[in-house]
Formats: structure tokens, sequence, C-alpha cells
């Protein structure tokens, strides 16, 4: 492999979900560009069984190379961890692994273990305060070829909140549709106005609770007070990723511990909790898809975000009664 091409073996480990999906991302990326017929099999930890990788990694009939992405690697089973940690040893030439693991005490023989291989180590940090989510904001437009002025940067994040999914759907908003080289605080006012009434999250709560009156008002509202449909998609799609990962939680978890397990604030963990009441995986499934649409959708894809986003609200509460 050439320089430029990425390693055999490459370690995400960090819990700041979105940089991580990027770092994974990227890796594929990479992989592709130095080979456009790669094959990627995108897999989940807790479903990785002993002697699937043996099978993945083996040479093709065909020839090319193939990329493994095992992403909440911390969920592989015991003998699956020691299958992955021995191939780390001695990796295929024509297979590119990416493990993503959110650090922590399970599955640590994993990240030990690939690091003795010296698999590459990518590490994500979380991003806590306020100055850090500055700085991510100012390199979200700086990977765009444009800036932000800091008195803009600080209204953006107010208006957005903490959340990096968000912030950078704002920031992909404010790029696509601002022009000029430097964003101003007048063109963050212009996009988040009324934010303060009507959030993405006052929809997202509303829809995956089955309230689809009250959701499609609140949604509308949104939409006419200047709320990005980007913002409204990413909010949908940020509280069923947060219905999928309690959901997969062991159900003996409570709590904290419950809270500890999935990554969040342990009154969010209860929410959540709370909120899957009605829900089943397929309906969850069926959900997740309807948003994945939506996104393609607000993106340029449609010619109606609105519209795109009411069905999709419309989808996800059908979704969780099962009709």
């Amino acid at each position: 492999m050439v320089g430029t091409d990425p390693a055999l073996v490459t370690l995400v480990v960090g819990d700041e979900e979105l940089l991580a999906e990027r770092a994974v991302s990227g890796v594929v990326a990479a992989a592709r560009a130095a080979d456009p017929e790669s094959e990627v099999h995108d897999l989940v930890g807790g479903k990785v069984s002993v002697g699937e990788l043996t099978q993945l990694t083996s040479p093709s009939l065909f020839g090319g190379q193939s990329v493994i992405v095992i992403r909440s690697a911390q969920d592989l089973p015991k003998d699956v961890i020691a299958e992955v940690v021995a191939y780390a040893k001695q990796p295929s030439d024509d297979t590119v692994m990416v493990l993503a693991h959110p650090g922590g005490v399970k599955g640590k023989a994993l990240v030990d273990g690939v690091k003795k291989a010296k698999a590459q180590v990518v590490t994500v940090n979380k991003v806590t305060k306020a100055g850090e989510r500055l700085e991510f904001i100012k390199g979200e437009f700086k990977r765009a070829g444009r800036s932000i002025a800091g008195d803009a940067a600080t209204a953006l994040l107010d208006a957005v909140g903490n959340d990096l999914r968000e912030l950078a759907a704002a920031c992909s908003q404010l790029v696509f549709d601002t022009e000029g080289k430097t964003i101003n605080a007048s063109a963050v006012a212009r996009y988040h106005k009324g934010r303060a009434e009507v959030t993405g999250f006052n929809v997202a709560d509303s829809a995956i609770e089955g309230r689809l009156a009250e959701a499609l008002e609140q949604l509308r509202w949104a939409l006419g007070t200047g709320v990005a449909p980007v913002l409204l998609v990413s909010a949908l799609a940020g509280g069923l990723r947060s219905l999928a990962k309690v959901a997969s939680a062991p159900r003996s978890l409570r709590g904290g511990q419950l809270a500890s397990h999935v990554g969040m604030p342990p009154w969010k963990a209860d929410r959540v909790k709370r909120q899957l009441n009605g829900w089943g995986p397929d309906g969850l499934s069926k959900a997740i898809q309807a948003v994945a649409e939506a996104d393609e959708q607000v993106k340029g894809g449609g010619a109606d975000p609105a519209y795109a986003l009411e069905h999709t609200v419309q989808v996800i509460v059908a979704s969780r009664t099962g009709r």
C-alpha cells in the first residue's frame, strides 16, 4: 500500500460520537480512494460471531480490497476479541480494518491488544468546554474553505446549543446559504431567530412520544420562524439514536449504570427509557431510515424540505404505534 493509503488496522477510541464517526469515515474514504472497487463490510460489535472475521478477511477469488468496519467494538464477544487481536498482529495486505471503541473499561482487552499489535490509534477527545466548541465551529467553516467572526461563532453556539451534530449541521447550512468569505453575526441571527421558542428537540420529543398533531404544529412553527430544516433533521436523528442506544443496553442496568453505559446524563437516560414505550426494533429501524431519507431531501435531494420533514414526522409516529 502506498504512503497515502490508510493503515491496515485502525483503532478509533473516544465517545465523542460525531468525531468518532468522522474518523471512521475518513479511513473508509481513504481506502476507497485507493481502490474504488473496495467492498465495505459495516458490522456492529455485539453481532459479530466467532469465525466471521476469518471469513471476511480471506482472500477473494476476484481479488480487490475489502474494508471491515466494526462499530461498538466494546460489545465484541470475548472469543471474537481474541480473533481481532490475533488478526491485528498479522493483518492481510488486501484488507483495511477499522475498529470504533468509546473508551472505558468494557472491551479494554481489545484496545490493549490492538495497541500492542501496533495498529494505528486515533483518539477522539470529548468536547466539553465552551472554548472547545467555539474552536469546533471555527474548524467546521475552515473545512469548508470559509471563516466565521468571533462574535458570530458565539452567537451560533448560543442559538444552537452544545450538541456537536447540531452545530455541524448549522455550520453546513450557513456555508450553503450565505455568500462571502466570512460569516458574520447578522447571518447567524437570520437563520436562528425563533429558536428559543421552538427547537428541533421539541419536535423530536413530540414525534418520538407519538404526539403527531403537536409535533407537526411545532415543526411548522419552527420552519416559519427560521429554524433551518437541516437542524430539525439532526434533532430527529439524535432522538432516534438515543432510543437505539438505550434499547440495546442490558435490561438489568438502571439509573447511573444505564447512563454510564449509553454515555448520557442520568436524567436524559431516564427520559429516553420512558420514551421507548411503544417502540420495537422494526419500528425504530423504519423511523431511522425515514430520517436518513429526509436528510438527503433537505440537503438538495428534494424540492420541498418542509414536506419531507412533515412526512418524516408522520412516519416516526406511525412506526412507534406499529401502524
